[in-house]
Formats: structure tokens, sequence, C-alpha cells
């Protein structure tokens, strides 16, 4: 959290907690936190909130076992809104519904931001010998165009085939290695998805 947070705004000391989705993007629940609360979220990864009705910290799925995994925290530019970015277990709202709105929490690709800028990004910028996304930056624009490449085959043989679930981890793989490649020419994937909207406007 690079916005210091000030839970002085409020006279309770809580301020509200936006949660959303990593990957799809979609607002889950509304909650309150104090400062308590947000240490407690930080510390364990999963997010705490202050209960106004029961007067205590109350993590959300500890009954449930729905938990809400903290992915990442921002605040807002006035320090009095969080911004909790999370995996959710199951469904977020008591009713059993994906999200406290009744929306259907569906949509995944946004993971694939996700998966480009945080996950492939850091193995670049932060190489591991036991990251196999290091190996492939380590090898070269060659190595990882061949990959996309042989991925690309792998899918189109699948495709003939009738195994959905083959299909599914090939085009998983060809999607994996493509998001390396754009990642190696310092190219995201918002930029390719500019030029399908201008396409398809």
């Amino acid at each position: 959290m690079s916005q210091k947070i000030d839970f002085q705004k409020s006279p309770d000391g809580l301020l509200p907690a936006i949660i959303q989705d990593y990957a799809t993007g979609k607002v889950l629940m509304l909650g309150y936190m104090n400062a308590e609360a947000l240490e407690k979220t930080q510390a364990e990864n999963k997010v705490t909130f202050f209960s106004r009705s029961k007067q205590r910290l109350w993590t959300k799925g500890e009954t449930s076992s729905n938990f809400l995994n903290v992915k990442e925290i921002r605040i807002d530019c006035d320090g009095d809104t969080i911004l909790i970015k999370a995996a959710p277990d199951g469904p977020t709202c008591h009713t059993g519904a994906d999200t406290c709105f009744n929306e259907d929490n569906d949509g995944q690709a946004l993971f694939l931001n996700y998966l480009q800028k945080k996950i492939i990004r850091d193995r670049k910028e932060n190489p591991s010998e036991s990251s196999y996304t290091t190996s492939l930056f380590n090898r070269g624009v060659n190595k990882i165009a061949q990959k996309v490449g042989e991925e690309a085959v792998e899918v189109v043989i699948e495709a003939k085939d009738s195994n959905d679930d083959l299909f599914k981890g090939e085009v998983a793989d060809l999607l994996f290695h493509l998001l390396v490649l754009l990642e190696h020419k310092n190219i995201d994937l918002d930029e390719v998805i500019s030029v399908l909207r201008t396409r398809h406007r």
C-alpha cells in the first residue's frame, strides 16, 4: 500500500472495505475495517472485517469456510477507503450467491492480465533458478516463440479429438506461453485487446 490510510477520518475508526474478485473484477461485497482488522487481514492474507452487529473482528469464512484470500490491498486517494482484491473460496454472500449484489461472478478473462503483470513479470524481474518461466526468458525470444508454435500445434491436434479436458489444457499452455512472449517483448495484453476492440467496434 503506497497510500497511507487514516482511520481517524471516521468517528468510530471504521472505514469501508470494498472486496473485488482479482480474476473477474466483480465487486463481491462491502464491509468495514478498523486498524486491527486491516492488520489481521495483512498478517493472515484472509479478509477480516470489524462486525458492527457483533462488535468484534470477523474473518469472512470463519463459519462457512468461504474465505476471501487476499491478493492485493489498495487505498484510495483520500486515505479513507480500502480496496481488497481477493480470490474467493466459494460464494461470498451468506445467501449462497456469488456476490452480495446477487451477481454471477463469472468472466475470468481478467486473470490473464494478473498472470502477465503479477506472476510472469515477477519471474522476469526477479529471476529464480527453479522457475520454468525464468528459464524461458533466459533462453530468449527464439525459444519462447518456438514454444508458442509447439503449443499451437498441440491445440490443433487436440481439437481434432473429443477429449475436452486435454484440449483445454493445451489451450491453457498456449495462452501461457503467448503471455510470456508478450512480456518478453514488453507488450501488455491490454495493447493486443485494444487492437481487437478497434477491429470490432
